[in-house]
């Protein structure tokens, strides 16, 4: 059986599984969230976006196409790998870790899809948030995308079983000690796999913390990819504009 590693975000997004499980996302919805974003913050094309925790770069490469100079990092070199065979003059991807500081400064960085609260470290949360500050230029704007964890936990549905790609997955989710955990066990070529995905529960409240202790300041709330008002019980996302 192939156990998931400490850093489990590490093995379980370098698979082809973690793919093929997500592979029916919603890309229109992702598209329209990012025309959103970009009209509400004014950014002009040409402007430089660095898309942190890109994974396959299907946001960066999409920014691109509305005539953005983006930069998508993360680190999963599979995924980056892939996303690669997309770079162009004005696309580019790296392998990074998304607790330190680029080597760039950017008008906006961009962090999508609950691609945050992963780490082991306590600290690695605040290090990230003080990463993207220093990331940013004079002018610039920090976008976190979160799950908004208080609706995320009210409809958590604890047991599922998805078929993708001929592929059986069976799904357990559960809140332990501050974190939203998802099980997930199939069997493929006879060779059983598990792997756990781990999300630490962060609250608004947690994050304006975080931000306080980076000296960063809270812009706007959102609560979902039409720029909504946050709502703390019917939200589903946690959308945070910052500088």
């Amino acid at each position: 059986m192939l156990k998931d590693s400490t850093m489990w975000y590490a093995s379980w997004f370098d698979t082809p599984y973690y793919h093929i499980l997500y592979k029916d996302r919603d890309h229109t919805e992702a598209k329209n969230f990012m025309d959103n974003l970009t009209s509400y913050l004014s950014l002009q094309t040409h402007e430089k976006i660095l898309d942190l925790a890109c994974g396959k770069g299907r946001h960066s490469i999409y920014l691109n196409s509305l005539g953005y100079d983006v930069t998508g990092v993360d680190l999963s070199k599979n995924s980056i790998d892939y996303a690669s065979q997309f770079e162009n003059e004005t696309l580019r991807f790296k392998v990074h870790d998304m607790c330190k500081p680029y080597s760039e400064k950017f008008s906006a960085v961009f962090n999508l899809f609950t691609s945050f609260g992963y780490f082991d470290k306590e600290e690695d949360n605040l290090s990230t948030i003080k990463a993207i500050k220093a990331n940013l230029n004079e002018q610039g704007f920090g976008v976190i995308d979160f799950m908004n964890v208080d609706y995320v936990i009210d409809n958590l549905i604890p047991e599922e079983v998805k078929e993708v790609g001929g592929i059986t997955f069976f799904i357990k989710r559960y809140v332990e000690d501050g974190y939203i955990l998802k099980e997930i066990k199939f069997k493929d070529d006879n060779e059983d796999f598990f792997f756990t995905e781990r999300v630490k529960a962060i609250t608004l409240s947690d994050f304006e913390n975080y931000f306080k202790k980076a000296e960063v300041n809270l812009l706007d709330i959102f609560g979902n990819y039409q720029l909504q008002k946050f709502n703390k019980k019917t939200s589903p996302r946690l959308i945070l504009i910052f500088k």
